[in-house]
């Protein structure tokens, strides 16, 4: 058995003045302004599109992430419909062989400390979720049989692509203190990446 801490790729090859170029231009076409275009004037015209509420000239550009988390927070990540995804499918993917190393990966939860009886309960009961998955592999069951016994803290990868828009309404929700832990903690770790690669888009975040 494995236990990870959670962690986040940014996939896209991000160039920080093309999109904020872009995106002025996408914007400017609607005023027909595309005059005012200088070195320097996607900074204001961005800010100004933003706190106007005139979000829609964001979805121009998009960007991809990988994220490793668990099962739990990758089905409240789908609930955001404007979206594309591509998970790890426990369908196709038997963890008793050798490119799983014959185990199984876990993501620790966050809310409980190592030394913690609440999160050495939850490490003996993984313990046991795994042992009983290989028993059934070894008895011959397939992968999409054995995954019923699976939990929501088994690790999964899910590759996720939103235009800008729907990343700034995805930070809203889920960074919020009303947001799970487990999602919060997801949130704040790509919002943090995209604030050090993007200028303007998230400075409001």
């Amino acid at each position: 058995m494995k236990v990870i801490k959670p962690y986040v790729i940014i996939e896209s090859k991000l160039n920080n003045l093309n999109i904020l170029k872009l995106i002025e231009r996408a914007g400017r076409t609607a005023y027909k302004s595309e005059n005012e275009i200088n070195n320097d004037s996607y900074k204001s015209f961005i800010k100004k599109i933003i706190k106007n509420g005139h979000e829609s000239v964001l979805e121009h550009q998009s960007i991809s992430v990988r994220v490793i988390c668990d099962r739990g927070v990758s089905h409240e990540i789908v609930r955001h419909r404007i979206a594309s995804y591509t998970q790890e499918s426990t369908r196709y993917c038997n963890y008793s062989n050798k490119k799983f190393r014959n185990e199984i990966t876990f993501i620790k939860p966050c809310f409980w400390n190592c030394d913690s009886k609440e999160y050495n309960l939850w490490k003996d009961v993984m313990s046991n979720i795994e042992k009983k998955y290989m028993q059934l592999m070894e008895m011959g069951s397939h992968p999409q049989e054995a995954r019923s016994i699976l939990p929501n803290s088994l690790k999964t990868e899910i590759f996720i692509t939103m235009n800008l828009r729907e990343w700034r309404h995805f930070f809203k929700l889920r960074t919020s203190l009303k947001a799970h832990p487990q999602m919060q903690q997801i949130a704040n770790m790509i919002l943090s990446l995209f604030k050090k690669k993007i200028q303007i888009i998230f400075d409001d975040l």
